[in-house]
């Protein structure tokens, strides 16, 4: 047995368990990513302990170090993590809620446990304790959970975009258009992990092409990331939307502009514009401002009065 010193006392006193198991998660997503192996399982065994499984190349004790890694920072817009921080994190977190954590790999098993700091007794620290492997041939990680509620485990994969049930409207080269269904709160993903809530947008998004303002934005609290960060995304995934879908979503959306009820996606002239062009491409399509309807007036024969304005004396021509 040896134990290994992560230099944590009391850290992140506002994460819930819900928050530790969600830094797990993304590991396990990140190594799928990664590794192109197969999808990540959650499951709960006949004994209460909840897992979660990936099938990479298994974790090691020297990933409890807390560096920039090389892999994840080389490939942004394909994982979630990135330097080592929530693992360490995570562990903290399940310690104060005395969650017990076994990891298992073919590296060895890890526990962790408080521990005097070596070389000073009068301070104690939370160690990694790793003993050899129970199974050498084992093929990536089993992390196992003890004394986990199901609701914990449940607000955990809600953070993820492939648990959340959010259903793709459209996938462009910046990332995808989302139907937030019936819930009153869009939400925003970055590579399928929610960062922030939106009360008046009209879709929810998954931001797939990383820029610079949201890799400086990203922090270990990964829910705080503020409307500046990622707005300028959201808008290059709308723009680079081709399916009339949703430029009808957007145009019918676009129709609330008299009575001030907008979503704040519409409040993006470019946006405006470009669900226009959707729409257009899907039938021939005439816009009237609400001015032009109320003071226009078309007779069977195609006669206006008062006189009618631009766009709708082409549609009385036609007529």
């Amino acid at each position: 047995m040896k134990k290994f010193d992560l230099n944590i006392e009391k850290i992140l006193e506002n994460w819930d368990v819900c928050h530790a198991i969600r830094e797990v998660i993304a590991n396990a997503l990140d190594e799928q990513a990664l590794t192109k192996s197969k999808d990540v399982e959650i499951s709960k065994d006949k004994a209460g302990r909840w897992h979660i499984r990936d099938y990479g190349r298994g974790l090691k004790y020297q990933h409890l170090t807390q560096k920039e890694n090389q892999e994840k920072l080389l490939l942004p817009d394909l994982v979630i993590g990135k330097f080592g921080i929530g693992l360490k994190d995570a562990l903290a977190t399940l310690d104060r809620h005395k969650i017990h954590v076994l990891i298992h790999s073919k590296h060895g098993s890890i526990t962790i446990a408080k521990s005097s700091k070596h070389g000073f007794d009068d301070i104690s620290t939370l160690h990694a304790v790793i003993t050899e492997p129970s199974d050498p041939a084992m093929r990536g990680t089993d992390v196992i959970f003890e004394r986990v509620k199901d609701g914990d485990m449940a607000a955990a994969k809600d953070f993820f975009l492939r648990f959340s049930g959010d259903k793709p409207l459209e996938t462009t080269a910046y990332g995808q258009v989302l139907d937030k269904g019936k819930s009153a709160i869009a939400r925003i993903y970055i590579t399928g992990l929610c960062v922030a809530q939106e009360e008046n947008f009209l879709c929810s998004y998954n931001i797939t092409s990383v820029n610079a303002s949201i890799r400086k934005a990203l922090n270990r609290e990964r829910a705080n990331v503020g409307r500046t960060a990622y707005s300028e995304r959201v808008k290059d995934i709308l723009l680079d939307c081709k399916q009339p879908q949703v430029g009808q979503l957007l145009v019918n959306d676009l129709k609330k502009y008299e009575a001030g009820k907008l979503h704040d996606e519409l409040a993006w002239l470019q946006v405006q514009v470009h669900a226009c062009k959707l729409l257009n491409t899907k039938s021939d399509v005439i816009f009237v401002t609400p001015a032009e309807l109320i003071a226009t007036i078309i007779t069977e024969k195609g006669v206006a009065k008062p006189p009618l304005g631009p766009s709708l004396r082409r549609l009385a021509e036609a007529q």
